[in-house]
């Protein structure tokens, strides 16, 4: 498995992370059966958050680990979010307590890995974060954290008061879901993928040491559902299909090669409950596209080279 080093080598994981949002669905066996397959494969970084499926995920997966005895906590990075609630996002110092102590129940272990911020909460106080953040590592509770789906001032302002290093910034990319790199290469063109919606996050990222944790990596546009296999999407199914057949290999891995292939060493959250899936994602870490071959999967998306 592909190794990612984490703010500036605070912590190294795999290029491929397991997202847990749809794990709640798989009984206590099932769910064994896919946690062992994907440790064995080298997946060893699940990303849960304290919303998904109500908790029930994080207490589904606690419970395998507190049953299997083969699959040791230290050896895997357990990463979960907090910050939203039912009409509304809270960043505040004592929900955010609250939510990683109700996490670390579920999950039935003393820490987590990492910690994110779910969403930007307009009423954020920076200050309250941080205070939240200091207890916790104090605590033992949390080694690492960062934030999801925020923009360059936003983490800037939580880095006015917050003394850990925030280092992922998870964000919603994929082949066609990809103005961040796109606004970057129209940029001064009058162009659909030219308008800058994210502040530069991208380069802000990289400048900073910020790893980008890409969510729903086979998302269409607006949330119009996978776009493999999508005749929406011919074109670009068309290229995938053909690389999949040279390198022997899945759409779905060319897919998760393209995001892979990017210098900024992004990692990539799977959605899925599948082992076999699963195993098919991640042969996208043996894989390396040329810069022709990125491009023209950069094209048959649908984006212009002005």
């Amino acid at each position: 498995m592909k190794q990612i080093s984490l703010g500036a080598g605070k912590l190294t994981a795999p290029a491929i992370i397991v997202g847990c949002m749809r794990l709640g669905g798989l009984d206590a066996q099932a769910l064994g059966r896919f946690i062992h397959t994907a440790v064995e494969n080298g997946a060893y970084f699940f990303d849960h958050a304290d919303i998904y499926g109500g908790g029930v995920c994080e207490e589904h997966f606690g419970a395998v680990l507190r049953n299997e005895q083969s699959i040791r906590r230290d050896d895997l990075i357990v990463q979960s979010k907090c910050g939203i609630r039912q009409g509304c996002y809270d960043s505040s110092k004592q929900h955010i307590l609250k939510s990683v102590d109700e996490s670390l129940k579920r999950l039935q272990t003393d820490y987590l890995d990492v910690l994110l911020i779910h969403r930007p909460d307009a009423l954020a106080e920076p200050e309250e974060i941080a205070a939240a953040f200091d207890q916790l590592e104090q605590a033992g509770k949390v080694r690492c954290f960062g934030v999801s789906n925020h923009k360059p001032m936003q983490v800037e302002l939580l880095k006015q008061t917050v003394r850990q290093p925030l280092i992922i910034n998870q964000l919603q990319f994929s082949l066609p879901v990809s103005n961040m790199v796109a606004n970057g290469m129209e940029v001064n063109m009058d162009t659909p993928g030219s308008p800058d919606r994210d502040g530069s996050v991208l380069d802000y990222a990289r400048l900073n040491h910020m790893t980008i944790q890409a969510w729903s990596p086979f998302q269409a546009p607006n949330w119009g559902g996978c776009f493999l296999g999508d005749p929406c999407y011919e074109k670009l199914n068309q290229v995938l299909d053909e690389l999949a057949s040279q390198y022997g290999v899945s759409p779905a891995a060319i897919a998760a090669a393209w995001i892979l292939r990017h210098p900024a060493k992004m990692q990539l959250i799977t959605g899925t409950a599948k082992a076999s899936r699963l195993k098919e994602i991640i042969q996208a870490c043996d894989i390396c596209l040329t810069r022709e071959e990125w491009y023209r999967l950069y094209l048959a998306a649908g984006h212009p080279l002005p």
